[in-house]
């Protein structure tokens, strides 16, 4: 059995993800890592951090960017390195995720124990969203819990919309099986500046450039709000993690609370009256009215 890791990266360096650490997380798991890789800004080196990696299993693809494409250039770009993967199973990992070391055992063991179950043709990971520092996490409605990151080679599966998942080419949802695996996520987790630059890249490919800039332009640095509305993680990160959660050099412009008479005009979504209605829900009933991408869940 081979397992294929395959991610895409642009403008990594500039808006500060941890590619290096993600793809650093799933080589101990992986036959061959393939990564398709866009040209970005003038300054930006995201291919030498894929080269950096100094490793014969890596391979580089030359992509386009098309911008006329708007967020599905993501779904592009990952179907570019997912074509390329040569495996009986292709392991996705996006360039803010990372897999922990004490989960890598169960994946390769699920993918062993699965191989031959054609009945399964991904499998979905449970999700931690950290949220604005390496100690507090996202973990109510509007935040997927579950996503597939593990799917089956040749039966024609490809990365839709957003690349934030998989389905058949005529939209069909896949059937999967749990992974048993954590995907640590941290996209929301970078210097403010950074972070702000994150998200205004994120919105330049869904809406008009007058709407972004309306909204966030002239705004230099992203307001996480008072972190102590969120629950905090108390468990390990991935090895890989540390030195980049070591040199965290924003601490200074987090806060756990709002100071008295404070108003923001922005409110995240575990904020918002309805979100917060539906977790409390959801955790009353232990039923999930998040939008699931994935099908049937077999639980083999």
């Amino acid at each position: 059995m081979r397992i294929s890791g395959f991610s895409f990266a642009r403008n990594a360096v500039k808006l500060d993800y941890p590619l290096g650490e993600a793809l650093r997380s799933i080589l101990p798991v992986v036959d061959e890592l393939v990564v398709a890789v866009a040209p970005g800004d003038p300054g930006d080196d995201t291919r030498g951090v894929v080269e950096a990696l100094d490793d014969p299993r890596v391979r580089i693809v030359d992509a386009v960017w098309d911008e006329s494409r708007r967020q599905e250039v993501y779904a592009d770009l990952t179907n570019v390195a997912l074509d390329a993967c040569t495996g009986d199973w292709c392991l996705y990992i996006q360039a803010d995720e990372a897999l922990h070391e004490d989960d890598l055992p169960t994946l390769r063991a699920r993918c062993e124990e699965l191989l031959d179950d054609h009945r399964v043709e991904g499998l979905v990971f449970d999700y931690l969203h950290f949220f604005g520092d390496y100690r507090h996490i996202q973990d109510g409605h509007g935040w997927y819990q579950r996503e597939i990151r593990v799917i089956r080679r040749g039966i024609g599966v490809r990365s839709v919309r957003d690349a934030q998942s998989f389905r058949h080419p005529d939209q069909r949802r896949i059937t999967v099986a749990p992974a048993h695996v954590r995907v640590f996520h941290y996209g929301w987790v970078r210097h403010p500046r950074f972070m702000q630059a994150k998200v205004k890249e994120f919105w330049s490919h869904r809406r008009s450039r007058e709407e972004v800039e309306a909204e966030y332009g002239g705004v230099e640095e992203f307001d996480y709000g008072p972190l102590g509305r969120l629950p905090t993680w108390t468990g390990s990160h991935p090895a890989v993690m540390a030195e980049r959660i070591a040199s965290m050099d924003w601490s200074d412009r987090l806060r756990l609370k709002d100071p008295p008479g404070m108003v923001r005009t922005q409110r995240h979504k575990d904020e918002r009256l309805k979100n917060r209605l539906l977790t409390a829900v959801e955790r009353a009933t232990g039923v999930d009215f998040n939008h699931r991408n994935h099908g049937k869940v077999l639980r083999v």
